[in-house]
């Protein structure tokens, strides 16, 4: 899939920096950041859900105790 993407002229210098910096192209540096997003996300995804169930599993026992 394509898609545009606008950067303020800052944004733009910092990519192209980092990118030289690394040794990589400025594409293949927001493929990497978007990656690096979807995974940390996905994760805190996960761990909200499970403290979710963790607290509906001691909502009794947590209730008692106040």
């Amino acid at each position: 899939m394509a898609m545009n993407l606008r950067l303020r002229d800052d944004q733009a210098e910092a990519l192209k920096r980092r990118a030289e910096q690394e040794g990589i192209s400025m594409h293949a540096l927001v493929l990497r950041a978007v990656d690096d997003y979807l995974a940390r996300t996905a994760q805190q995804a996960i761990v909200r859900e499970r403290a979710k169930e963790q607290a509906a599993k001691w909502s009794e026992l947590t209730e008692r105790l106040k």
